[in-house]
């Protein structure tokens, strides 16, 4: 029997007590948003660690804007993850491809702009760097998200969520240096299923969680 949490936060500081635990150097909390924002909090508290956000934003395919191309990932050097696939099937141009991620990578730099209003990014070089979300369920997000994130040196990446399918963190598990899971239930339903609150986040949510967590980096 699995448990479900009361809401994102209790999911956050049940996932802190873990990860305290593990006296990482120089940790830093990166949030999923908007889901992962709550619970991205509670541990960059615990931690007394700096929290920044993993914006990713996946590419449609021309046409048919709900079949996944790749993804965008946000960062100083932006990390491109492309389905070669669905490219080939598609027939999706050099010039379409462009364009597509220059829109993404514009909407990635709106959001950040509006969630953290211009604030300095948390460099990741030599830190260790904790991928935080409210929980997976195919991992595709999280997998571009860490790609992109391998790109700025972290000494460990870490991925931390609350609840996920054993099958997709073991198809994560060569993608980062640690996985810390509080339950994988079998069979997997929706995320949502394992909270007893879980409403939206909004964009303002996010918004004021930065703004209550600004600790010197």
């Amino acid at each position: 029997m699995h448990r479900r949490f009361s809401d994102r936060n209790e999911a956050g500081r049940l996932l802190a007590e873990q990860l305290v635990q593990r006296d990482y150097e120089r940790p830093v909390a990166l949030a999923l948003p908007r889901g992962g924002a709550p619970v991205a909090a509670e541990i960059a508290k615990a931690l007394a660690a700096p929290m920044d956000l993993m914006l990713v934003r996946k590419i449609g395919t021309p046409g048919q804007p709900e079949l996944a191309l790749g993804a965008v990932v946000d960062g100083a050097e932006p990390q491109i993850v492309i389905n070669d696939d669905v490219r080939r099937q598609a027939g999706v141009s050099d010039a379409d491809l462009e364009l597509a991620i220059e829109r993404q990578l514009a909407e990635i730099d709106r959001r950040r702009d509006m969630y953290l209003a211009g604030r300095k990014r948390v460099p990741v070089r030599d830190r260790t760097a904790i991928v935080v979300d409210d929980g997976i369920a195919t991992g595709a997000t999280v997998r571009a998200a860490v790609k992109g994130l391998r790109l700025g040196n972290p000494a460990k990446l870490v991925l931390a969520v609350p609840v996920a399918p054993s099958d997709t963190l073991a198809r994560l598990e060569d993608e980062v240096d640690e996985i810390v899971c509080l339950q994988t239930p079998e069979p997997f339903y929706a995320v949502g299923l394992y909270y007893r609150d879980f409403d939206p986040v909004s964009d303002e949510d996010v918004v004021s969680i930065f703004s209550e967590n600004r600790p010197d980096i």
